[in-house]
């Protein structure tokens, strides 16, 4: 789990110079980390390509586990900094959660149920989480249960920004209609960060602008 991280540039974010570990899978709210750190996490739905945004930001392949099938991440996987504790104690702590996968319907009823709960509750629940990320498909746009998940942030006032992934997979000149739609969709939404950030993993597209806003959170 400890590669060499690759190809990220350094300016402003200082969290992603050097190695980052997995330290565990979190499956019920009673075996959360210590709050402590602060917590960014990672939310969207099934094969959006939250690991593999993941994987691109800390330039890491194999760091977060990513698969094809749809509904593989079921806990909360948390990484962190390599050495945070200890001889990374001159950056502020920080870990990245990446969360289950939503709007899965193939997977068991009771397995799309806990994953549901264990959602909310930690969404709801987690004083040290100070942004969510929602990534959302650039081919697909904001779904319906991509709204549902924007309304429960904003109900429990948790800070959120849209970041589309797979914005290679549709054509340029399509790309400043969507970030303008997306951007109406989100305008009157209280806990959203106004600015969409686009992305894409396999073309490193939007990573540096992603960095920094992690960077930006985390330190707030």
């Amino acid at each position: 789990m400890n590669d060499t991280p690759v190809n990220v540039p350094e300016a402003g974010t200082p969290f992603f110079t050097r190695p980052w570990v997995f330290i565990r899978s979190v499956p019920s709210m009673d075996l959360l980390p210590p709050q402590g750190p602060a917590e960014i996490a990672f939310a969207g739905r099934s094969n959006v390509g939250k690991s593999s945004l993941i994987n691109a930001l800390v330039g890491q392949k194999g760091l977060a586990r990513t698969s094809n099938t749809p509904g593989r991440t079921q806990e909360l996987n948390y990484f962190v900094p390599d050495g945070y504790s200890g001889a990374g104690a001159d950056l502020p702590p920080i870990a990245l959660v990446d969360m289950p996968g939503y709007g899965y319907a193939k997977a068991p009823k009771t397995e799309v149920d806990r994953w549901t709960k264990l959602v909310l509750d930690y969404l709801r629940g987690r004083v040290t989480l100070k942004r969510v990320y929602l990534l959302i498909d650039a081919r697909h746009g904001i779904k319906t249960n991509d709204a549902e998940v924007m309304t429960l942030l904003d109900k429990a006032a948790v800070s959120y920004q849209i970041v589309l992934t797979k914005i290679d997979k549709i054509k340029a000149a399509g790309v400043p209609r969507l970030l303008a739609e997306t951007a109406e969709k989100t305008k009157k939404r209280p806990a959203a960060f106004p600015e969409i950030i686009a992305t894409s993993s396999e073309e490193s597209e939007g990573l540096e602008e992603l960095r920094a806003a992690i960077a930006l959170a985390a330190t707030q």
